[in-house]
């Protein structure tokens, strides 16, 4: 096997694992994919954000066609991506603000946050992010508006995570972010390219830098956040900043 062989397989298998960790689908022979792997496949992240972006859009263009509203069809595509990542995300935003809202201090944040159950803050925060979701769809309304927001927004929300996990280093000693580690600088800075060129493709140079710089500050403000509240980030943490990176590029895609 030759050298770009070689390297063109190890690309393969590492999309292969950012698919297999951020959804549900399932293709070719089952691999393990934890620890080091997860941290490696960090540039597909925003690929995998794609492929749940274009689900969520032929849901909805289905729905358009069956001549379904606006708002039902919307919520149709949100229902499509949450089932095709099993809620991942959703779960670790409901987590992180029963964690941050409910504990006063570090040690009782992080025992809430790995409890199952989910309270107020939980339900209040998922709420508002479906609702968010959602009225942007619907009000964005023609296909043509809504497909590239959701690629956009499902892809470049995914490739904040790799950012985010270079800099915020892990909360805890055990579990997923930290089994997973620090990703590698090449996978951050091809996630990152890769996340900017999925924004300006899919909403025009002038929204993608939009997107981008606010994006940018959301980011920055959930990390100190993170860092303040608990020392720095877990699974749960990536999962709800995913949320609101996705929320951010929804509502720029309506200006």
């Amino acid at each position: 096997m030759t050298i770009d062989e070689a390297w063109l397989r190890e690309r393969a298998n590492d999309l292969k694992a950012g698919i297999l960790f951020l959804t549900r689908l399932r293709y070719g022979p089952a691999m393990p994919v934890g620890g080091a792997a997860i941290a490696r496949a960090a540039w597909a992240f925003p690929v995998a954000g794609v492929v749940v972006g274009l689900i969520g859009a032929v849901v909805y263009l289905l729905a358009h066609r069956a001549g379904l509203p606006s708002w039902p069809a919307a919520a149709l595509a949100v229902a499509a991506t949450m089932a095709v990542t099993g809620c991942l995300h959703e779960d670790g935003l409901a987590d992180t603000t029963d964690g941050f809202g409910g504990g006063r201090i570090r040690e009782a944040k992080l025992g809430i946050m790995r409890d199952s159950r989910i309270g107020a803050y939980g339900v209040c925060a998922l709420t508002l992010s479906i609702l968010l979701r959602v009225s942007a769809l619907a009000s964005l309304g023609a296909p043509a508006l809504v497909v590239p927001a959701l690629i956009a927004a499902h892809g470049a929300a995914r490739a904040v995570l790799p950012v985010f996990m270079f800099f915020v280093p892990p909360a805890r000693s055990d579990g997923l972010s930290a089994n997973a580690g620090q990703p590698p600088r090449e996978s951050v800075a091809a996630a990152a390219v890769l996340g900017i060129l999925i924004l300006v493709l899919c909403l025009g140079l002038g929204h993608g830098l939009v997107a981008l710089i606010l994006l940018a500050i959301v980011t920055a403000f959930l990390a100190w956040l993170s860092v303040s509240q608990i020392d720095g980030q877990t699974g749960d943490v990536l999962g709800a900043v995913e949320q609101v990176a996705e929320i951010v590029i929804l509502l720029v895609a309506l200006y």
